[in-house]
């Protein structure tokens, strides 16, 4: 039996949370004496009911010196996000406001043939459904005003910039353009050939990932929090997330996915990219490991509208998530997806041979998954407004394809939209 004493961390229990202790690790490699005044980004959530006294000792405490703050809120219950040193953590680990406190971890990101694949182009010339009147928050790194969003109308109906506070639409990293278009492109720039599956949506532009595609939880959170918040202003029914990071804890711990869970309670359907560390097992990232929200894995449908030769991608994430429980929870096409360029942006310059037609680039991924779900999703809403995220959800996997070898199937918008309307009790098809 080992006699080894216990580093303070190591012996802090539910306190600090498995990532923070992975950190705190690294930094005692570093500096054995914690003598230095580097600090470590946080968010520390307060202990139920305590008194406002209590709290506000506790962020007089850890203000003291320029090397600790702490004082963003992030707009869910008592939460606060900033920066302690290994020394303030220690110190203020066991104070009586604190009932855990995390790493406020990184964060980064992980359509041609795919809007006819699943079927959405039907529901569009069929059925007469573009996903008019829904709004789609995407949560990335920001949205370009493409021709294909803004023409004939501008349907770019609010942008939120949690990385630069700029007001005006822009996206320097061009991956949440790309999202948009999958969403809710009109191809309006290519003569109808790269259109997503619901191309009359509102698009909302939530930047809370950088130029280089990556960000803190904190900040995913409070776009999260955003969208909750202005629910009712702009009819915010579904948020896409293309992006997570490594889970390392349960679901009912995990800050994003504790996020996204209120979201979802809220009335949003919440769309969340699987991950792209496939095909090894119990690599579904957060907030994808949520049981309620929608995880959305990816398929290689082989630039072919047949669904015979698909398969699940190699690079998309595979259960059991971290607390077994299976996802992801549908499929849709992700891989080779041709969507909306933004000019000037770090992917333009990063993959050029990628730039389809001037206007377009060509990425694979979850990422690219999880928006056209969520564009299917917006033909669903616009058949019937009325139903709940948890009807979403079981639509979906209800007239899911079992076309691969997983529980769940691939994604048929026709199938989808056609049950979505029969809730209701409606049947308008235009023929």
């Amino acid at each position: 039996m080992s006699n080894r004493k216990k580093v303070w961390f190591e012996d802090a229990g539910r306190r600090l949370d498995p990532a923070l202790v992975e950190q705190l690790h690294l930094r005692r490699k570093k500096d054995p004496h914690e003598t230095s005044n580097d600090n470590i980004p946080v968010i520390v959530y307060f202990s139920r009911n305590i008194e406002k006294d209590k709290k506000n000792e506790l962020l007089q405490t850890c203000q003291k010196d320029k090397n600790n703050s702490l004082e963003k809120a992030l707009g869910f219950g008592d939460t606060v996000c900033g920066n302690l040193t290994p020394q303030m953590i220690r110190q203020v680990k066991d104070h009586e406001a604190v009932d855990r406190i995390f790493y406020d971890r990184k964060v980064t990101t992980f359509l041609d043939i795919a809007s006819k694949q699943i079927g959405a182009v039907n529901v569009q010339e069929q059925y007469n459904f573009t996903g008019k009147g829904v709004t789609v928050a995407v949560i990335d790194t920001g949205v370009f005003p493409h021709d294909d969003l803004i023409n004939p109308t501008n349907r770019i109906v609010a942008f939120k910039d949690f990385i630069n506070d700029q007001e005006q639409p822009y996206d320097d990293n061009g991956h949440g353009t790309h999202c948009a278009g999958d969403v809710a492109g009109n191809a309006y720039q290519s003569d109808g050939l790269y259109i997503g599956p619901a191309p009359e949506a509102s698009i909302i532009g939530l930047k809370v990932l950088d130029q280089d595609g990556s960000g803190r939880l904190s900040t995913i959170i409070q776009g999260i929090a955003w969208c909750i918040e202005h629910k009712e202003e702009y009819n915010i029914r579904i948020i896409s997330l293309s992006l997570g990071a490594q889970a390392y804890e349960s679901y009912r711990d995990d800050p994003l996915s504790l996020a996204v869970q209120e979201a979802w309670h809220d009335g949003i359907v919440v769309c969340a990219a699987a991950g792209n560390s496939g095909p090894n097992p119990m690599t579904i990232s957060t907030p994808a490991i949520n049981p309620f929200i929608i995880t959305v894995g990816s398929t290689v449908d082989q630039n072919t509208i047949a669904r015979s030769d698909d398969q699940i991608a190699n690079y998309s994430s595979r259960g059991p998530t971290i607390d077994s429980l299976i996802k992801p929870d549908i499929y849709t096409p992700g891989t080779d997806i041709i969507s909306l360029l933004a000019p000037g942006s770090a992917l333009e310059q990063q993959i050029p041979e990628q730039i389809i037609d001037e206007n377009y680039i060509q990425l694979s991924g979850t990422s690219m998954a999880t928006p056209i779900c969520a564009g299917v999703i917006a033909l669903m809403l616009e058949a019937n407004p009325n139903l709940s995220p948890n009807d979403v959800k079981s639509i979906l996997q209800t007239t899911s394809e079992p076309a691969l070898d997983d529980l769940w199937g691939y994604v048929e918008a026709q199938s989808a939209v056609d049950m979505a309307e029969s809730y209701s009790g409606k049947k308008q098809k235009v023929n």
